[in-house]
């Protein structure tokens, strides 16, 4: 089954003409922000809000997806209570320091399906592996529970712990050390059989410079990312689905494969390249997409 998760869109917890730009837009998931978007003395309000829109939306296709507060935050565990009567479709998980966190999320998680008689397993978890240095640090065990649906990063939070002062260069690519931790989020999602979830782009006016952060992504393997304006949301879907072009080749060369077997050949040469089993695994991942977006 394919996690159609393009794009994933905040939307502050407490702002209901934004819930309602937001459910006319054409993200895949909408991420209900009950952390960095509410202050302190809105945090049960917004809570309440939230609970609210879960209990009473519509939100058709698109994943309901809720931002918890930290575990350290006195508003942790208010989040899950409320939140898990009428349940999101999965949470993000901010400011991770290791495992052990997450599998504490999990063991909340799964009490509170029991308590409120929901399948058990069912709602899942994406988790920000590089908020923290030491999140950073323990990237790799991070997916360490079979309800992490998703990796994603966070280049901002990881440059508040840190201390430094910017995470891009002059040329606006990522700087060497957060390069390394969009990498190992990538690597560390990859080896868990999930999905890598890029971060976010800052810079809401220069839809040019977001094209290519989401190019480099998907270049490296990502398959979608947070977007914090409406305006970014249609350049994210845009990159992240198999254009027809795409499509069309995949079929051809599986459709080549087919015939090649049945000579026992594994390996020829398709369209001018040399072809074998990675590339029969990517267009099978292309043609999943493409299946799975067009039954939604």
């Amino acid at each position: 089954m394919v996690t159609v998760r393009r794009c994933a869109h905040f939307v502050p917890g407490a702002n209901e003409k934004m819930l309602d730009k937001a459910l006319a837009t054409e993200a895949d998931a909408l991420v209900l922000d009950l952390e960095d978007a509410v202050t302190p003395e809105n945090k049960d309000s917004a809570r309440a809000t939230v609970s609210g829109w879960l209990a009473d939306v519509d939100f058709g296709p698109k994943e309901r997806m809720v931002r918890i507060n930290p575990l350290d935050t006195p508003w942790f565990r208010a989040d899950m209570e409320a939140t898990m009567v009428h349940p999101p479709d999965s949470y993000l998980v901010p400011k991770i320091y290791g495992p052990d966190e997450v599998r504490l999320v999990d063991r909340v998680v799964s009490e509170l399906e029991a308590k409120y008689g929901h399948e058990a397993g069912s709602v899942k978890l994406v988790v920000l592996g590089t908020e923290t240095a030491r999140g950073f640090q323990n990237i790799a065990d991070i997916p360490c529970v079979p309800r992490v649906d998703a990796l994603t990063w966070g280049a901002e939070d990881l440059s508040a712990a840190l201390g430094a002062r910017r995470n891009r260069g002059p040329d606006g690519r990522y700087l060497p050390l957060f390069e390394q931790a969009r990498t190992a989020c990538m690597v560390s999602a990859a080896a868990a059989g999930v999905q890598a979830l890029d971060t976010v782009f800052v810079d809401i006016t220069d839809p040019d410079a977001l094209r290519q952060d989401c190019l480099d992504g998907a270049w490296i393997g990502f398959t979608g990312k947070i977007s914090i304006h409406p305006s970014q949301i249609d350049v994210i879907n845009e990159v992240f689905t198999p254009s027809a072009e795409d499509i069309a080749r995949a079929g051809a060369l599986l459709d080549e494969l087919t015939r090649q077997q049945a000579q026992g050949k594994m390996a020829f040469r398709f369209e001018g390249q040399m072809v074998d089993v990675p590339h029969f695994t990517q267009a099978r991942r292309i043609l999943a997409l493409a299946e799975a977006l067009s039954n939604r």
